[in-house]
């Protein structure tokens, strides 16, 4: 008498993906790269956060692929829109920056890992299947960079500049004013406040500002300094 012959196994179901990235050539690469391994299945692409924020709602991929520096709604922010959503995605950061002012932010906004685009093809996959298994993914550099931080007392909570930059907000200035006295551009008056929101846990100026006179970092009898 025969043996049954026994069912096959049920092929794992794809991770979903959503990449994010500002630059087409960058999509398009990353994009050929998960699409040729039949593991993921790369559910949608958007061009700056905002888009990711829309897409994610309706597409519910696994794990987000995200740039932070883009035009429009950054990384950090459409991070923390998605959390503020409930949205179940994974956020998995792919940047070319691993400075404090971007690890920290995005960390803090719940990105689940931290991953730099020099990263080689298979340390990439890797990460993104550890993201939707809910496991912490750093490299090695920002993995260094936060142990730092863990073990040796850290500087003040925020810049001189950001907190040069808030002063002047505290006081009535728009954007344009700050960059104007500041002699900056507007772009980099807003990230640098941005940085500041990370920071200090707020998603607002208005917030900021007030956070900021709560911690003491600002109070009433510091006039703004020109730089």
């Amino acid at each position: 008498m025969n043996s049954p012959v026994p069912a096959p196994a049920p092929a794992p179901v794809p991770i979903r993906l959503l990449v994010v990235d500002d630059h087409p050539v960058v999509r398009d690469g990353l994009i050929g790269m998960f699409a040729a391994d039949p593991a993921f299945e790369v559910v949608g692409e958007a061009a700056d956060g905002a888009e990711a924020v829309r897409l994610a709602g309706g597409l519910v991929p696994d794990v987000v692929l995200m740039d932070l520096r883009m035009p429009g709604t950054d990384g950090v922010t459409a991070i923390t829109e998605l959390a503020r959503a409930g949205s179940s995605a994974r956020v998995l950061v792919l940047t070319t920056y691993d400075s404090d002012a971007y690890v920290l932010p995005a960390i803090e906004a719940g990105a689940t890992g931290y991953l730099l685009k020099d990263a080689p093809r298979a340390e990439l996959l890797r990460a993104v299947r550890a993201a939707a298994n809910r496991e912490a993914v750093l490299a090695p550099s920002v993995a260094a960079r936060l142990m730092d931080r863990v073990r040796t007392p850290g500087p003040a909570l925020l810049s001189p500049r950001e907190l040069e930059v808030l002063t002047w907000v505290a006081a009535g200035a728009t954007n344009r004013e700050v960059a104007a006295r500041l002699l900056i551009s507007e772009a980099t008056v807003k990230t640098h406040l941005l940085n500041a929101y990370g920071k200090l846990g707020v998603g607002d100026r208005a917030a900021a500002v007030a956070e900021a006179f709560n911690r003491g970092l600002l109070t009433p009898r510091r006039p703004p300094q020109q730089s």
